[in-house]
Order: structure tokens, then sequence, then C-alpha cells
């Protein structure tokens, strides 16, 4: 009876906490930057720095998208986050935010006004024998107990669900179709924006270089095969192109914009720390008050409030020192000659897009500002685009995929034709020379050398040169038709290029290819064209 007595009490006063929550009166705990407000009523601190602090987490997760890159952004510029500490009195302290900070502040209801019940659980295992308790384990939504506008928020309720999926999708390969994630590190410009338009699924990226591929594992999980991949540079050039073009006639205000904004801003961090030195300079003249009240001969206290009040001038003496380092790096104002260079950036939107302070992030948000998703497809040797704009109107693109063997680094055709003939007339160290000589590079833009022509050849099966080719052929050099005809070897070139012998050179610096029939021909008939008489018998006078 005593057992079910004690279980009565515990359920009874476990449906009593419940009724109170679905009343959204029961607060067992208030999140730093809310204090109670009567029994059942909270509302936001009046301290501002504590207000300015939260705004500025939500408002640069709505600017990056990402928990680590705001929680970054913050230890990057030393700005300090309220905590609630663990004692009995739950004061306020700040503190540089750790990575649970900032997801604890970006998934609780409370800062989007509504109040939220239940949202963790506990759950009993018996293991080995005995009960263990596993305590906050997250419940879905639909189990809360969920009342929405209860008090003032930070954010709207919109956001914060906006957020949540966004904080889901940023979650690598747990992402939905749908919502495409922050924008994360790496050259391609279409990462989070693509799905395929054969599964439905998101594409991702993989990298075999920089520039990466998009790829889409939508068939390999169903059917063991790849679905499709492309390369990113053609495609990421193609839409680049089309949203620049789209958006060329808000370039001047957005140009406008920029410079209000680089004359009036001023910086989150600079704010965050103005607002530390005055709570700083309050502090210290309460530390000296305090030490001014206490006699100075109970040395117990005294020592321990001058040790406080000392603590305090050196913080003020601090934030000062960091608020004046700040001055010192803040750009100075726009003059004539920039306000022009960005009006002309506005004006000219390509030349913003490939200017070289451009980074791909930058460029990556442009494109997510502009577009929703785009659907693709691959068909027919063509990548098949929809690009889906914020406004809701659709566009159509078709980029040409490279062939099987092409890409960006491959040889140009010229200059594989000119080595698969120049293999026929010399060895790989003079084709190497030669090529140089030429000013042709590689594929990846390097100099030739003997390994890369034979690597070349053996790749395009070219077989080596060997000697004795040009006699197989019946071709002579042009130092040897000179020497046939027993005239010089300008002589000989003159003769070629007036047209009274045939010669082939392949290109500058190549060696003149003469048939040796043609070479021996013209011999005969220049010997014949020498006699002064048809008499035979006209003897020759050789002198000595």
């Amino acid at each position: 009876m005593s057992e079910l007595e004690l279980s009565l009490f515990r359920q009874r006063s476990q449906e009593a906490l419940k009724q109170k929550a679905r009343r959204g009166a029961l607060f067992l705990r208030v999140g730093a930057g809310y204090v109670k407000a009567g029994r059942d009523r909270i509302e936001k601190d009046p301290d501002q720095r504590i207000q300015d602090a939260l705004k500025l987490v939500f408002s640069k997760f709505a600017e990056f998208g990402s928990v680590r890159q705001v929680h970054v952004w913050l230890r990057d510029q030393g700005i300090a986050l309220p905590v609630k500490s663990r004692d009995a009195e739950r004061r306020i302290v700040w503190k540089v935010p750790l990575y649970n900070t900032v997801h604890n502040i970006l998934t609780n209801p409370v800062y989007a006004g509504a109040y939220a019940f239940g949202r963790t659980m506990s759950k009993v295992r018996i293991e080995d024998g005995r009960k263990r308790v596993i305590r906050g384990l997250r419940r879905p939504q639909t189990e809360w107990i969920l009342l929405k506008d209860q008090h003032e928020g930070y954010i709207t309720w919109d956001e914060f669900e906006r957020n949540q999926r966004m904080i889901a999708d940023n979650a690598t390969g747990k992402g939905s179709a749908t919502v495409r994630g922050a924008v994360r590190s790496g050259e391609p410009l279409l990462a989070g924006l693509l799905r395929c338009g054969h599964c439905g699924r998101k594409l991702y990226v993989t990298y075999g270089s920089t520039t990466g591929r998009y790829v889409c594992h939508g068939a390999i999980l169903n059917h063991g095969q790849r679905c499709i991949s492309f390369g990113s540079m053609r495609a990421d050039h193609a839409v680049g192109t089309e949203v620049v073009r789209v958006l060329k006639p808000l370039g001047i205000d957005a140009a406008v914009r920029a410079i209000e904004a680089q004359t009036n801003e001023t910086s989150a961090a600079q704010k965050q720390l103005v607002l530390a030195l005055q709570q700083a300079r309050y502090e210290a003249p309460h530390a000296r008050r305090q030490y001014d009240a206490v006699d100075p001969n109970n040395r117990l206290v005294a020592g321990e409030l001058e040790r406080r009040w000392n603590e305090a001038l050196q913080a003020v003496h601090r934030i000062e020192g960091e608020i004046a380092a700040l001055e010192a790096k803040k750009p100075a104002t726009l003059g004539d000659r920039e306000r022009q260079a960005l009006m002309q950036l506005g004006a000219d939107l390509e030349l913003a897009w490939s200017h070289p302070a451009a980074t791909s992030a930058t460029r990556k948000r442009i494109l997510r500002a502009a577009l929703n998703e785009i659907v693709v497809r691959v068909e027919g040797g063509f990548i098949e685009m929809v690009l889906h704009w914020q406004s809701g109107d659709h566009t159509a693109l078709k980029v040409k995929m490279n062939t099987i063997g092409k890409n960006r680094f491959t040889t140009p055709e010229e200059t594989a034709s000119l080595i698969r003939s120049l293999a026929r007339q010399l060895p790989d160290s003079q084709i190497a020379r030669l090529l140089n000589r030429a000013g042709k590079p590689t594929g990846r833009g390097n100099g030739w050398t003997e390994k890369r022509v034979c690597a070349f050849r053996n790749d395009h099966e070219i077989a080596v040169y060997r000697e004795g080719e040009w006699a197989e052929r019946g071709e002579i050099t042009l130092e040897a038709a000179a020497q046939i005809m027993g005239v010089t070897t300008m002589t000989m070139l003159r003769m070629i290029r007036r047209g009274d012998i045939k010669g082939q050179q392949l290109c500058k610096g190549a060696p003149w290819v003469i048939k040796a029939e043609d070479a021996a021909a013209f011999g005969a008939c220049k010997e014949s064209k020498r006699l002064l008489t048809r008499n035979a018998a006209q003897r020759s006078f050789d002198f000595q």
C-alpha cells in the first residue's frame, strides 16, 4: 500500500506540473536574455548588452547559415555571450562562447516568443540486471507542450522554424532534398543548390582536383550504379553568367547601399565592447563604494573587496585597449576615387563577379540570394538545368558536356597533331626542345620534357622514332639534299622557297623534308641544262 500511495503521489504531482505547463505558467529555469516577471510570466532582460548580444547571434546565423561559422566568428572577434551561472542565484556571467552555447541559443524556442515544455525525456533500461536512466533524449516537436506568442521574442516563429531546417540540413549526409544548407568551403559554386532531375535527390561534391564534380548518389543506393555526374567548371560558369545578366540592373543600387553601409557601419564587435565598457565602468565605482563602506581594519573583508576593485579597474583598462585597437584597424572612409571605383563595379557587375577580391564564398552568397534551387538532368551529352529563382520564375539552361577524355587540361589538338607528325622525324628530346621554342605548352601550361613527350606518345599510342625511318620513306633532310645537288644549304633553302624543288616543314624550327627522288631528278635536269653544245664529242676543259 505504501508503494501504491507513493506512485499515486508521484503521478498526481507530475500531472499537476503538466497542467501548469499547459497554461504556460511553469518556469523551472529561464534562459539568458529573459527574467521572471511575477510567478507565471517572463519578459526580456532589461540589460541592453544582453539583448544586443543575443540579437547578434541570430543576425549572424542569418548571414552565415551555419552554427559553426557563427561560433568561429564570435571567438575570432572576441565577443562574449551571456550565460546563466549554475549556482542558486542564476546570475548572468559573460564567457567566450562554446559551440553548445551558440547551438542552444539558436534551437531554444523561448527566443521565438514560444513556451515549450517536455523537449527532452528520460528512458530506463536494464543493463546487467541493473536499472540505468538515460536522460536528455530529445523528443519530436509534435510531443512538446508548445504555446506560441506567449512573450516578446528576439525572432519570429517563422524565422525559428527556418533556422531549425537550416541546422538540420547542415548535417553532412542528413539534409533533405529541399533545403540547401549553409555555404561550405570549396570552389564549386552550386554546392547545395543542385537537385537531380532523374531521382529528385540532392547532388554532392566530390574532389578529384580543386574544381570538383557534382555527383548524385541516388541510383547507387537503389540500383548499385551512379545516377549522374558532371564537372563543375562549365555548369558554374553558365549559371554565374545567367545570374550576372539578370542582376545587372540592380548593380547600381547595391553599390549605393554598400557605400552607405561602409559610411554608417559600426562593427558588431566594437558595439559589444562599448556596451561591455559601460558595464565595466559601472562595476568599478560600485566595487570602490563597497570597499569604502567597509572598516579598513577588517582586513578579511577589506582585502577581498580591494581585490575586486582592482579587477574591475583592470577590466576597464583592458576593454579600452581593445576598443583602441579596433579603432586603429578600422578602414578609412571612402574617398572620391574609391566611391567611383565602387560605382563602376556596380555598373559593371561582370567585372565585380570576376574581380580577384571576390571569393568563392561571396559568389555563393550571391547565387543563394538569387536562386532557390537548380534542377539538373544529363541527356545526350548536355547538362540541362532549370534555375528556380527566389521570385518564383524559372530559366532553362543547356550546357554541352566534355566528351570522354576531354578536360580543361587536355593538350590542344593542334599541338597533338604536331607531335604525331614530329614523332616520325625526331626523337623525343628534340621534339620537346622544338615545342618549347615554338611556344606550345602542355595541357597544364608546363614546358615539354623528354619524359612528357614520351608519356604523351604512350597515352595516344604513337610509335617512337626509329633510326632509318627517313630512308624507308625515301625522304632526306635539307642538308642531305644540298650535298646531293652540290649546292650550299642556303642556296637549297632559296630553291625551295622559289618553288624549284618541293620541301615540307611542319613548323618553324622543324627539319625540312625533301623527297630523295625529287632531289635526284632536279639534279639530273640541272646537269643537262649546263651543256653548251649538242655535240657528244665535245670535251670539257678542266683547270688544274
